[in-house]
């Protein structure tokens, strides 16, 4: 699939010469092979065609992160119920292979939230296309503005599986226990200098991290290109900061989907078996009262 995924301990990622070369069978109506661009809330770049409607893969779907995949009443992810209706009607079975890919600041940074809330509730085979869609536009891939109806299917989710998921008191039994906890915000946000990157609006009251966490930002997992770094520099990388596959481990951001990228990187790529992604992120633990936190480095 990827020139390097025999180094990863799973072989999740698909390279953009794959994508093309299957972007017939991503056209057609049998649910075998389903392709999904996951938009943020925010454009990040004026002259990239970073909206869905402006420009898209061949035969992929639209899903609006903080629309299709989010419940903004509960600000939480969809419920089960809600994501077999968002599913199936995007015409996604339990048995098809669904590749995601995205935009953002950061290549894939809501395509891999997608593919750990399609993890969480059970589904099986789940892809994403190394470099994002920056990668697929700079390197002058095929684009359409043709939309997408496939029909709808019934969908039973096998989930959820809450070993992947952290909430607020595992935090707590993890700072406690003194297990690692990686905080993939920006250095910025991570000594509380700033609370939320600029142009989000959904924030907290405090700023800084959780006592214990380190800082391993989202893109220094990364190659300049938005492809993945190799097994060897990603191991390298998170040993720097103490984080081995032996011990459990908490990734957090600020609302959980930047660090669903550490997520996969730790356990689908790296292998590490026991790895949960604390969704409500820095969002929840800022605003919480008497939530202890530091500042600084």
């Amino acid at each position: 699939m990827s020139a390097s995924s025999s180094t990863y301990a799973n072989d999740v990622l698909v390279s953009a010469d794959w994508v093309e070369d299957h972007l017939e069978e991503f056209q057609t109506d049998a649910p075998d092979l389903r392709l999904v661009e996951v938009n943020s809330p925010e454009s990040p770049e004026e002259d990239f065609p970073s909206r869905y409607e402006d420009g898209h893969i061949p035969g992929a779907i639209g899903f609006q992160w903080d629309e299709d995949l989010s419940d903004a009443v509960e600000r939480d992810i969809l419920d089960k119920t809600a994501f077999e209706e968002t599913v199936g009607s995007a015409g996604i079975t339990e048995d098809s292979t669904v590749v995601f890919y995205g935009d953002g600041w950061i290549a894939n940074w809501f395509a891999l939230f997608a593919y750990w809330e399609f993890k969480y509730y059970g589904h099986k085979d789940v892809r994403v296309l190394d470099g994002g869609k920056d990668y697929w536009v700079n390197n002058d891939y095929q684009l359409t503005e043709e939309s997408n109806d496939f029909s709808s299917q019934e969908y039973t989710a096998r989930g959820p599986f809450e070993g992947i998921r952290a909430y607020r008191e595992d935090v707590e039994q993890a700072m406690e226990s003194g297990l690692p906890m990686v905080d993939v915000r920006s250095p910025e946000e991570f000594t509380g200098e700033i609370i939320a990157p600029e142009g989000l609006q959904e924030t907290a009251q405090r700023g800084g991290h959780i006592p214990g966490a380190s800082n391993v930002p989202t893109a220094s997992v990364l190659n300049d290109d938005g492809t993945f770094k190799s097994a060897e520099e990603l191991r390298d990388l998170y040993e720097e900061h103490g984080v081995t596959e032996d011990q459990a481990v908490v990734t957090y951001c600020r609302v959980g989907e930047r660090s669903s990228i550490a997520w996969f990187v730790l356990t689908e790529l790296l292998g590490f078996g026991d790895v949960e992604n604390y969704d409500g992120s820095w969002t929840e633990w800022g605003n919480s009262i008497r939530a202890p936190i530091e500042q600084g480095e």
